[in-house]
């Protein structure tokens, strides 16, 4: 089974987002912090992040760019403060995509989920 790590601030939006991935077949971990999810994704057993960019220990795009450095999965970012000038500095540090909150978030992450079921390996 696939896993993903999901690095979101708001404790709502990752139950939703867990409830979601669980039901599309992936094996979840949810973090409120940064820096919790920095040693789970050091652990090395995620197959996807995504994450989120407002923390209260880390500025979201400090926390991409730290991440790309020890991660080689894709890292979706999944934000309701992304624009089009966000997106593209996003996607310059290392995020495979970027999707807004606010809108059709389920069906404009599928294709990254079905892609990643597709990937051979663990």
């Amino acid at each position: 089974m696939k896993r993903i790590i999901h690095v979101d601030n708001s404790v709502f939006f990752r139950k939703q987002v867990r409830l979601f991935l669980e039901a599309a077949g992936f094996a979840v971990e949810g973090f409120g912090s940064a820096q919790e999810a920095r040693m789970a994704i050091n652990g090395g057993l995620a197959d996807m992040i995504i994450m989120g960019l407002a923390f209260s220990d880390s500025e979201g795009e400090e926390f991409l760019a730290r991440t790309v450095e020890s991660f080689a999965g894709p890292i979706i970012v999944v934000s309701s403060s992304i624009d089009a000038r966000k997106a593209g500095k996003l996607i310059s540090l290392g995020a495979r995509a970027t999707i807004n909150k606010s809108a059709s978030w389920k069906s404009d992450l599928e294709p990254y989920l079905y892609a990643l079921k597709l990937k051979l390996g663990r």
